[in-house]
């Protein structure tokens, strides 16, 4: 089941933007167009994270974010707050409210949905993402550990976090550029070809005694991690 994300936004635009690039990366997504209605949306549809808006009609997102910590049946519901005030203060007031993560308007929706599965990894603990699975292959988010039809997989840091990125994204073909701004960061100067050299390690790993390979290259074009690759 895709993880449920409310967004709690008046502004049309974004929330189009917003919904776009959730669905893109596997969230299911719901709308509030205001405080009132969020809270209503949190108890009948039981959201797994909530994207809210500091700025709201009829009740703000501070607030919304009090009461949903007052909630006992919320209040370990992963929050990260989207506002235009960007003053230290307001970062404080914000997260004093009970949000988990404050992200500053405007913002890259590649930072925003990686903060946001962050927030939802740190809070939700015992959650279903715990532990990643595609075919025989588990990965366990918390033990930082890999199987593979029960079987031990030993992969250094890198591999292990390539591997967490195609397993969130199935079925998806990736470019190098794009697995090394996701994987490495934007901020990290290495080469392309570097990518190949993770990948094949990522592959003798998984593929030791003999095992089907799962990680398709796809010519000119990147990686995917398919179940008949």
């Amino acid at each position: 089941m895709k993880p449920l994300v409310l967004i709690v936004e008046d502004e049309a635009a974004l929330v189009a933007m917003l919904r776009y690039n959730l669905e893109k990366e596997g969230f299911a997504v719901c709308e509030a167009g205001d405080g009132e209605e969020a809270l209503v949306q949190i108890a009948e549809r039981k959201p797994d994270a909530v994207l809210l808006d500091w700025m709201l009609p009829l009740v703000s997102g501070i607030e919304v974010c009090r009461r949903i910590r007052r909630d006992p049946a919320a209040r370990g519901l992963p929050i990260v707050m989207l506002t235009a005030r960007g003053e230290e203060g307001d970062r404080v007031r914000g997260l004093n409210s009970g949000a988990d993560d404050y992200i500053v308007k405007p913002f890259s929706p590649v930072e925003l949905i990686a903060r946001l599965r962050a927030v939802m990894r740190r809070t939700m603990p015992a959650s279903a993402e715990e532990v990643l699975r595609f075919g025989d292959v588990a990965l366990h988010l918390v033990a930082h550990r890999v199987t593979r039809a029960g079987r031990p997989v030993q992969l250094g840091p890198t591999e292990f976090r390539l591997l967490r990125y195609l397993m969130h994204h199935p079925d998806r073909v990736f470019s190098r550029e794009q697995l090394l701004d996701q994987v490495w960061g934007r901020e990290v100067h290495v080469e392309e070809r570097t990518v190949d050299v993770h990948i094949r390690r990522l592959r003798k790993a998984l593929n030791a005694g003999g095992a089907r390979d799962i990680i398709r290259t796809v010519r000119s074009a990147g990686y995917s991690l398919e179940e008949k690759a």
